[in-house]
Parts: C-alpha cells; sequence; structure tokens
C-alpha cells in the first residue's frame, strides 16, 4: 500500500502523484494526493463513484472537469468538488503541465487504486495509457474505491465484472500489479501476483 511521502510516475504520460496523506493516516477519511498531469487529453472513459467525493484544488495550470453534460476549465486558486454518484471525467486539456490537491473521501482503497494504475502503466498494460477492458472489470470487482462506466448501464457492468473478472484470475490477471515494490514474477511468459486476501465486501482479489 502506498505510503504518507511516496511519490509515483507514470511512465507511459509522465503523471506525477504525491501522496500527502493514505488512508491509514486519516484513519479512513480520505486519501490527499498532490497530482501533476503532463499526458494531454482524455484518459479514461467517463465515469461515476458510488461511494465517494472528489474535490480538486488547482495549484497551477488548468484543469477541465466535464460534469453535467458540459466542460469547465478551472485555473489555479480554483476548488471544485465532483460528488459521487455523478458522471465525470478530469483531465488536462493544455500544453502545460496542471497540479493539484486531489481530495478523496471516504478513502476506502482509492490510494492502493491509484498505486495500481501506475503498476500497470509501469508493466506495459496500459495501452496508450488507457487500461484494457478486461482489466478494468478486475478493478472493478476487487476495489473497494468503485467506479462506473458513465455510459453503459450498471446492471449490464455488474454482469460483466461478475462473470468476466473471476475468468480473468484464472488466466494470470489480479487487482494487485506492483512492479513499483518488486512483487512481480515471471514463469512462462505470464505474469504472476500474490495473492492479497480480500475486499470489505468479501471478494477475493
Amino acid at each position: 500500500m502506498p505510503t504518507k511521502g511516496q511519490v509515483l510516475t507514470n511512465p507511459t504520460t509522465g503523471d506525477v502523484f504525491d501522496f500527502i496523506e493514505t488512508a491509514k493516516d486519516s484513519n479512513g477519511e480520505r486519501v490527499t494526493i498532490k497530482s501533476s498531469l503532463k499526458g494531454k487529453g482524455v484518459l479514461v472513459p467517463d465515469h461515476f463513484h458510488v461511494l465517494q467525493d472528489e474535490s480538486f484544488e488547482i495549484l497551477s495550470g488548468k484543469l477541465t472537469v466535464r460534469m453535467d453534460g458540459g466542460e469547465r476549465v478551472f485555473s489555479a486558486g480554483e476548488k471544485v468538488t465532483l460528488p459521487k454518484n455523478k458522471a465525470h471525467n478530469h483531465f488536462n486539456s493544455e500544453d502545460e503541465p496542471v497540479i493539484y490537491i486531489h481530495t478523496t473521501s471516504p478513502a476506502l482503497d482509492f490510494d492502493y487504486f491509484i498505486e495500481n494504475l501506475v503498476g500497470l502503466a509501469s508493466d506495459g498494460k496500459m495501452k496508450n495509457g488507457k487500461i484494457g477492458l478486461v482489466q478494468q472489470l478486475v478493478t472493478l470487482k476487487y476495489t473497494d474505491s468503485k467506479a462506473y462506466l458513465a455510459d453503459l448501464p450498471v446492471g449490464i457492468q455488474n454482469t460483466l465484472m461478475n462473470v468476466v473478472a473471476p475468468m480473468a484470475r484464472l488466466v494470470g490477471y489480479r487487482l494487485f500489479i506492483k512492479s513499483t515494490q518488486g512483487l512481480r514474477s515471471k514463469s512462462k511468459n505470464r505474469y504472476h501476483f500474490p495473492d492479497c486476501g480480500s475486499n470489505q465486501f468479501g471478494e477475493r482479489r
């Protein structure tokens, strides 16, 4: 799991994540990260979080936020909150990096979720900086910080994740991809990762 002061860099996009406060530090109340987005453009589909609110305080540059059917650009000194269960997206649409304080509450396992995304990129499993569908379904099923795609009915997504994710585990997919912590090993050209227990819903990761 991430620790306070840990800095992760996405090797594909150059984005940097500096953990100011982890779930452990806040007793589960929030995760606070200083993020620097150097990559330009939309990297994840529009989505919504079912249990968590997100807030962004812009330190420098400009952050584009998509919500309520429109887009707004936030500049240094501005803040925006994205409430749970509301479809949204946020990204850098400028040539210069945007730096902001990103707070997610409650924490759940959001700090690990960010670490996992960087691990996926480090392992070359994010084509063009984007997560694949199968890995996305594995992440959806086995994280507590659940985020659903905005343009696909939740019922369909739940069905897909409950069918595809367990099958994907049988062929080597895991939520936990932590090459940055030396937990990866290779055998017969297939990646294998440690079994790291279950989430708060009792689902095996």
